[in-house]
């Protein structure tokens, strides 16, 4: 799960400095590639992390694909951060289905990792 995990969050940032590549600028282009940053940090956190901290991360990662997804889904609909999306935009079905799935990932890892019993 934890390779999974960390691939799920790499990819999810992988699309986002994909899109900074081509040319997403401005704000929007920022927030990608602090996308991209956190994505990679938590992708090895999942993969060297124990106890505790494997905890925390899981949580944050779950949080920060809810987030992204999050940030998306606004866009589509009523803006966000003065953003507007379109659904034939470059990689945006796509990137739906990616980090809807991530969200169904994260969560089955964390409740792993939460559940898994702590040792001293």
């Amino acid at each position: 799960m934890k390779i999974l995990s960390a691939i799920v969050l790499l990819v999810v940032g992988g699309i986002h400095l994909y899109l900074v590549f081509i040319g997403v600028g401005g704000l929007l282009g920022v927030l990608f590639v602090l996308n991209a940053i956190a994505g990679l940090v938590l992708a090895i956190g999942m993969l060297v992390l124990r106890g505790r901290l494997l905890s925390i991360t899981t949580v944050l990662s779950l949080l920060f694909v809810i987030a992204t997804l999050s940030a998306l889904l606004l866009a589509l609909t009523v803006g966000f951060f003065g953003i507007t999306e379109t659904w034939n935009f470059t990689l945006v079905p796509e990137t739906v289905v990616i980090e809807s799935i991530g969200i169904v990932v994260l969560a089955f890892a964390t409740a792993v990792v939460l559940r898994a019993p702590r040792t001293a």
